[in-house]
Order: structure tokens, then C-alpha cells, then sequence
């Protein structure tokens, strides 16, 4: 894998470099500017030999994820240049089988080479410049741009204590990801302000460790409500995606999660349900450990947290990815009214202006972000308090929703 990687650092470098040359083909400090082009690409091959020769987990956790967004951004901005440049060199090609077929058509020598565009060598400079700009404003502007998403969701048989009951949701915090307490603390405000008569927590309170969330445990610890705070478990927090001494490491690292829920005062539901009660009448919350379509981990026991709930009693249902719901939610229990679910940060990258809604994630998952129905049943899926990998988003903003429920 890591020879993989290596290969595909320098055959981007060494394509775009062509750009580089044909642009500084004039400039006195040409050779400075190759030496350190290449130097940069040396150095980021030399990040990727050294993670493999020590492990991940041996790096310091400032230093890879500043090394992790900067080669993101790097060779992501690079992949635009590679089209534009690929655009002209197929003109070149063109232009090529053009020449010789007349210089051979009149007997004549092939004639000279075709040089690479000097306008499209600079269009490919600019095309690394936009990515670069945009996902620098991500980072700037949108990683803690926190969004109040509020949302009537009408259930047929909701009990009449229940009509106007108010749900504050949040999701896949990733705490390990955050460098801006201040900001957190902003987002949490927001929630506290809402005062929801509900408090759910759907999933990935960490990204790989524990530790992550230890200065920010009492911060979301002030996240109560009066009906209780509710919470389940999301793929991130089992520590599934990092390499642990021994298997009783990495469930100590999650017997201590557990333990931070209960310090919070989140009730974690794990295959289990509750009965909410107001004023004598009753909904069920169910939680579900995470269940995910294809490679993601399949702990979720949907009948087990369903266990003898009666079918007439509303239901709604935490689960962290929302591939759940398609998959097994909607198959095998139909009575599940709205399901609430995470996960897809709708890919932090797209656009949503009015109701017209566009990212990668969709391409992914036929649920990624709002508020979805199908029959009697309903899915919201929350876009997410944090992040993960690339630290900003961009058109996808954070956020903190509001559910109302509505009796039908």
C-alpha cells in the first residue's frame, strides 16, 4: 500500500511539474522554484515512510493532523491541474496525429514537437488556486459555523402529551478533530438555548480514543433535558480504526466512553429501549449500537432494543447510520415511526440553497441529510456537530436540530 501511495505522490507531482516548467521557463529563480517543488514532495513521501515505519499512533496528534489536512488539500487541489493538463495534452495529441498525417501525406519529416499551452499550463496553476481557496474558507469559516435546523415532524397516533414535544438532536461530534474550545462552546450554547424537552445524541462522540473528549466532557455535560439526555454508540467509538496492544486495551477504551456518557449524565442505550412519560401517557426511544451497510461494523440488534414494546406505542428509534433504516428499520419493523440517525456529515462538502440539496454523500447514501418519509415511517438525519480528517466544511455547515413532534 504504502509503495501504492508513493507512486501516486510522484506521478501527480511529475505531471503538474510540467505546468511548473512551461510557466517558469523566463524566470531567473527557475531552479530555486524546482528544487523546491520537489523538495515539498520529498518531504510529504518522507510523512507517509515514517508513519509506516513507527505506526500512526506513535505521531505526535498535532503534527498529523496538520500533515493529514495539508496533503488533503495538497494533492486534492493538484487533481484539478491534472485535468486541465490532461485536457491540453489531448489537444496536443490531436494536433499531433494531424501533423503527421500531412507531413506524410507530402513525404516530408514529422516536423517539430508541439510545446504544451502556456494558457493552459496557467489555468492549471489556477485550478489548484480554487480548491486551495475554498477549502481554506471551509476551515476558516464553516468548521464551527453552527446552524439551528428546526423541523415539524407529524406522526400519526403520537399521544396528545406528546403534540408540541421538542427534540434537541446532535451527532458524530468528533471531539479528537476540534481545536477551537471557544467555538465548541458557542455550539453548545445554541442547544442550551433551544431548551428541548428531549436531548438526543446520535453517535461518534470520539474518532478513535477516549481521551479525545476529556476537556470537552463537562462542556456537553451541560446538554440536559427535563424528559432526560439519551445517547448511542456510532462507529467511530469502538476504536474500531486504530491498532490496540491487546484486545482488553481497546475494551477498557470503551468500558471508559461508557463511563464518560454516565458522567455526562447521557443515558446510553445499547440494544435497549425506554418508556418516556408525560402527563400518564407513554413513547418509546429505542437505541441501537451502530449498524452500518457494507464494510461498516454490524453491532446493532434491532429486536433486541425492540423487546416486547407493544406495536401501538409511537416509537422513535436512535441509530447512528442511517443505511439502517432502508436496510433493516423499515423491512422488519414497520411500527418504528422516525428514526434518527448521523454519520454522513453530509460529506462536509455541497451546496443547499432553499430546498434544492446537493453533495457526494448522496451518491453514498440514499438518506445523507433533513428529514425524509416513506409510507408511515420517517427518517432526519443531522449533518453533524463536528468533523473528521479535513478540519472545515464547505456549503455543509454543522449543526443543531430541533425535531417538534405534531400529532397527525
Amino acid at each position: 500500500m504504502l509503495y501504492i501511495v508513493l507512486l501516486s505522490i510522484f506521478l501527480i507531482d511529475w505531471y503538474v511539474f510540467q505546468a511548473v516548467k512551461v510557466i517558469s521557463l523566463k524566470w531567473k529563480f527557475k531552479r530555486a522554484v524546482f528544487i523546491a517543488y520537489w523538495a515539498l514532495t520529498l518531504f510529504i513521501a518522507g510523512i507517509f515512510v515514517h508513519w509506516k515505519i513507527v505506526g500512526p499512533a506513535q505521531v505526535n496528534p498535532t503534527f498529523q493532523k496538520l500533515a493529514i489536512v495539508f496533503i488533503f488539500i495538497d494533492y486534492l487541489s493538484k487533481v484539478f491541474a491534472v485535468l486541465v493538463l490532461a485536457f491540453d495534452d489531448g489537444i496536443r495529441f490531436i494536433k499531433w496525429i494531424n501533423q503527421k498525417r500531412i507531413h506524410k501525406t507530402k513525404g516530408e519529416p514529422t516536423g517539430k514537437p508541439i510545446p504544451r499551452s502556456e494558457f493552459l499550463a496557467k489555468a492549471s496553476m489556477a485550478a489548484i488556486a480554487m480548491p486551495v481557496a475554498t477549502l481554506g474558507f471551509g476551515i476558516l469559516s464553516g468548521a464551527y459555523d453552527y446552524r439551528v435546523r428546526r423541523k415539524r415532524v407529524v406522526i400519526s397516533g403520537l399521544p396528545k402529551a406528546f403534540d408540541g414535544l421538542r427534540i434537541g438532536q446532535l451527532s458524530d461530534i468528533h471531539s479528537g478533530s476540534f481545536y477551537n474550545k471557544v467555538a465548541v462552546q458557542g455550539g453548545i450554547d445554541l442547544m442550551r438555548a433551544e431548551k428541548p424537552d428531549l436531548f438526543v445524541f446520535t453517535g461518534d462522540l470520539v474518532n478513535n480514543e477516549t481521551p479525545e473528549v476529556a476537556e470537552y466532557k463537562a462542556m456537553f455535560g451541560k446538554l440536559t433535558a427535563p424528559l432526560g439526555a439519551y445517547a448511542t454508540l456510532g462507529n467511530h467509538d469502538y476504536g474500531d480504526y486504530r491498532s490496540w496492544p491487546s484486545r482488553l486495551a481497546k475494551q477498557k477504551n470503551l468500558d471508559d466512553l461508557v463511563q464518560v456518557h454516565r458522567e455526562m449524565g447521557w443515558e446510553l442505550l445499547r440494544n435497549e429501549n425506554r418508556l418516556i412519560t408525560v402527563n400518564g401517557e407513554q413513547i418509546a426511544l429505542l437505541g441501537v449500537e451502530n449498524w452500518g451497510k457494507g464494510r461498516f461494523t454490524k453491532y446493532g440488534d434491532l429486536d433486541k432494543a425492540y423487546g416486547n414494546l407493544p406495536k401501538e406505542i409511537t416509537k422513535i428509534l436512535l441509530s447512528h447510520d442511517p443505511s439502517h433504516w432502508d436496510a433493516k428499520v423499515r423491512p422488519n419493523h414497520p411500527d418504528i415511526d422516525l428514526t434518527l440517525a448521523g454519520h454522513t456529515h453530509g460529506f462536509q462538502f455541497g451546496v443547499e440553497i432553499g430546498n434544492f440539496r446537493w453533495s457526494p454523500s448522496q451518491y453514498m447514501y440514499d438518506q445523507w441529510a433533513d428529514l425524509y418519509q416513506k409510507g408511515n415511517q420517517q427518517i432526519y438525519v443531522n449533518r453533524g456537530f463536528g468533523f473528521l480528517g479535513y478540519p472545515g466544511r464547505v456549503g455543509i455547515l454543522p449543526e443543531i436540530t430541533i425535531l417538534e413532534l405534531v400529532r397527525a
